[in-house]
């Protein structure tokens, strides 16, 4: 060895390995031997003279025939003390270590082991600072062995009181409670002092978690002690009511909850959950915070509804009395909603309704939910998405988190307290995501009809059945809801009001409304159809009625006011002229359109979420090199748009009588008014096309006529959409004249009869028709060969429109 306190002696010994076990020098240990060739080994050691043998460690215990790779390379060499053969052939042996030995060579003979080992003899000095480090480390030693009461201190202590540190460490380690792992290390160090140090580390790490032990036993005898005086005293009140001859409140509270889980109506599976839980709740302290998370649970799956439900009105007569009375116009929603009933009343078994309502805001859609759950006589609940960002608000949470309840369709459908309410999702649009979850996609499961009969609340832990339910969602557009979510809803769209039918809505609805909120009647207040039409031209902007029926509101409050001073007799009848004195000034101008045909202005008509606008295009030339202006707040695809419409007349230029070189001379400035309002979309496209060629020709475009359709390089005027929404605008703007794509046709069906009795629609499919129409004067050249488009063809009738 290279260390100078270290001599070493080779011999050969018998070799017993050990399992989980290491033997320390000066240290005396009792085991048994089983395995023969242990056994063997140990007749063997017996016979010679000083009853030596090896003693070294398994890496693997569970190894029945080690090899020499299986067993450690440090051991001890040790001699027998005692011996005893029991009657299962196992010897019961009792050794003590006497040096360190490194093993060189392991052989079998005879059914025994022999080990060739070099035995160590460790003669390490003592010096001052030795002794001071010992004395440290048995003052460790002896705070470890009072504090862990698995050790005899007393008989101990007088053991360690020696001079030789190999030998003192070697004590200590043997008495130390860690792992083989551990102690085969400590085996492994020759040096004592760096022995010592490394049993100094161990026992400070031992007395730590025998510290944390005592605490955690002292938390543990206080909550028994708690829950042991809880358990007494609630067993002495038991006692004490049974004395008196009350009621136990809990026996009771048990019983009532296995009653309501009897007769709720349940399915077999939420029903063995529940009986579950209850058995668990009966075993707890009533006051423990388990038991109230296992009430809470059983108190939700009870009060969900499992079987009840509504008494369907399936009169059909009497289900379209209450839509009309209810809303006006909506044929095709009512229709709809009266062809379920008409199915209901022929089938017990259908699929749940899911209808999405898109259109702009205060068109209905709300109020048209709860006016279809009172036509088919079933409960009403409303949900709103708008703002929910997180999973758990539709699936619920799991009964592991601390004030865990169930989603809010759970909750929901415990409101309605029936399986077939008309279910609301309102503003299902406004939904969004984060790093919480996708609330969209938890809501697929819902909305589908194969699925929804086994939704699975995270909350209840069971199946639920909403395939009885009808949902209707309300959106104010669509593109903002994922496809996969789009695609489970039936669609249908409600488009912006005329002012005839505002006008019919308010007479029928809202006045008689806000007259009995303010304590109006017939006799006290009436207020004209002039009044109404003053309102909607000049104090609301909107495509439904919500802020025309806010204005109605206040008007019957100033009448209100008037009323009660008996001020002015003279406003019981409220007519147009009224209005503004009583409202102030205009809040709106009437969108209406140009009094006189210009040169290089042209109206467009845009669709906005509160519904259709008529939107004015404008171009200005000047002297310069080509240079193309777009102002007006406009949006990546609309400047696209207006590129492709420069250069489409750039390529028409000879043929249009344009000069050729007006790129090269001619400063273009398209401006899209009220620049502050952001704009975006292809369908100005043949509107910036045409106001260029009007102004590049100086023939002004036609008062009258309003466009909308995107154009291509070649010409081609593609559909868009919005279409009923915009032609409605143009139609309060009192325009008369509409050019549209020719593949729009199909949406011009769903047009009020007012409207299509009054506008002429032309139906086109290149760009020169559209100028044909709308310029007023002829180009000086068209393509050869081509007619002039006469705008009496493509005019649609009126009547051509019903089919």
């Amino acid at each position: 060895m290279n260390s100078s306190f270290v001599d070493s002696e080779r011999k050969t010994l018998p070799a017993v390995p050990l399992r989980d076990m290491v033997v320390f020098p000066f240290m005396m240990a009792p085991f048994i031997v089983g395995r023969e060739s242990s056994v063997r080994a140990l007749e063997l050691a017996l016979a010679r003279p000083g009853k030596q043998l090896f003693l070294i460690s398994q890496k693997d215990p569970k190894i029945d025939d080690p090899e020499r790779g299986d067993i450690q390379d440090i051991g001890v060499v040790a001699r027998v003390i005692q011996n005893l053969k029991l009657p299962n052939g196992n010897v019961k042996v009792m050794v003590e270590g006497e040096k360190r030995a490194k093993l060189s060579d392991l052989m079998e003979d005879g059914g025994a082991l022999y080990a060739e080992v070099d035995i160590f003899d460790i003669q390490f000095p003592m010096n001052d600072k030795l002794q001071s480090y010992m004395g440290k480390v048995l003052g460790a030693f002896e705070q470890y062995a009072k504090t862990s009461h698995h050790l005899a201190f007393e008989g101990l202590m007088p053991t360690l009181k020696m001079d030789d540190p190999d030998r003192f460490a070697d004590t200590l380690a043997a008495h130390l409670m860690v792992t083989t792992t551990e102690k085969q290390s400590l085996l492994e160090m020759l040096n004592p002092y760096e022995r010592l140090q490394r049993l100094h580390d161990l026992i400070d790490v031992e007395i730590e978690k025998v510290n944390i032990e005592k605490r955690i036993n002292v938390q543990v005898k206080k909550q028994m002690e708690k829950a042991q005086k809880e358990y007494y005293l609630n067993e002495k009140v038991k006692a004490i009511h049974d004395e008196l001859g009350r009621k136990d409140d809990r026996s009771e509270e048990l019983k009532e909850l296995k009653d309501r889980i009897a007769k709720s109506g349940m399915h077999k599976e939420a029903e063995q959950k529940a009986e579950q839980e209850l058995k668990r709740l009966e075993a707890m302290p009533p006051v423990s915070a388990e038991a109230t998370v296992s009430r809470n649970y059983i108190d939700w799956l009870v009060s969900v509804p499992w079987k009840k439900k509504s008494r369907e009105l399936r009169d059909l007569k009497k289900a379209q009395t209450i839509l009309d009375s209810d809303h006006y116009g909506l044929v095709k929603i009512k229709d709809r909603i009266l062809e379920f009933l008409a199915v209901r009343s022929l089938t017990k078994k259908t699929q749940s309704s899911i209808i999405c309502f898109v259109g702009p805001p205060g068109v209905g859609k709300s109020s048209l939910a709860k006016s279809i759950a009172k036509a088919t006589g079933r409960k009403f609940v409303r949900l709103s998405l708008g703002g929910v960002r997180d999973e758990a608000e539709i699936r619920g949470h799991r009964r592991t988190y601390i004030g865990a309840f169930p989603g809010q369709i759970i909750q929901m459908m415990k409101k309605a307290g029936t399986v077939n309410p008309v279910f609301l999702l309102d503003e299902i649009d406004k939904m969004a995501m984060d790093f919480r979850g996708d609330p969209a996609a938890a809501l697929l499961e819902v909305l589908d009809p194969e699925q929804n009969d086994a939704f699975a609340d995270h909350y209840l832990d069971v199946d639920y059945d909403l395939s009885k339910v009808m949902f209707i969602a309300t959106a104010n557009v669509l593109h903002t809801i994922p496809a996969p979510l789009r695609d489970r809803m039936e669609v249908i769209e409600l488009t912006g009001y005329t002012p005839n039918e505002k006008l019919a809505i308010a007479e029928q609805f809202l006045i008689p409304k806000q007259l009995e909120r303010h304590g109006l009647d017939d006799k006290d207040a009436e207020i004209s159809e002039d009044a109404v039409r003053e309102l909607v031209d000049y104090y609301t902007r909107e495509a439904g009625v919500r802020n025309l029926e806010r204005e109605i509101g206040g008007l019957c409050r100033k009448l209100a006011r008037r009323f009660v001073d008996g001020s002015d007799d003279s406003l019981k009848i409220l007519d147009g002229s009224r209005v503004q004195e009583l409202l102030g000034k205009h809040r709106f101008r009437k969108r209406s359109k140009n009094q006189e045909s210009v040169v290089g202005v042209t109206t467009g008509l845009a669709w906005t979420e509160v519904g259709g606008e008529i939107l004015e295009t404008q171009v200005s030339l000047m002297k310069g090199k080509g240079k193309l202006t777009l102002t007006g707040k406009l949006g990546d695809v609309m400047q696209e748009s207006a590129r492709a419409a420069v250069s489409f007349v750039r390529s028409r230029a000879e043929v249009l009588g344009i000069d050729p070189e007006f790129a090269e001379n001619t400063d273009v400035h398209l401006h899209v008014p009220e620049g502050a309002i952001p704009k975006d979309g292809p369908s100005a496209g043949i509107t910036m096309a045409t106001a260029l060629v009007s102004a590049l020709t100086n023939i002004p475009v036609h008062k009258d006529v309003a466009m909308t359709g995107e154009i291509t390089l070649r010409g081609t005027v593609l559909p868009v959409g919005g279409i009923k929404d915009k032609i409605l605008a143009a139609f309060r703007a009192d325009i008369t004249e509409i050019v549209v794509s020719k593949e729009n046709e199909k949406d011009l069906e769903d047009l009020p009869a007012e409207v299509r009795s009054v506008l002429n629609i032309h139906l086109v499919e290149e760009m020169d028709e559209v100028l044909t129409i709308a310029l007023d004067g002829e180009i000086q050249s068209l393509p050869e060969g081509k007619e002039k488009f006469d705008s009496s063809d493509a005019a649609v009738d009126s009547g051509s429109l019903a089919h």
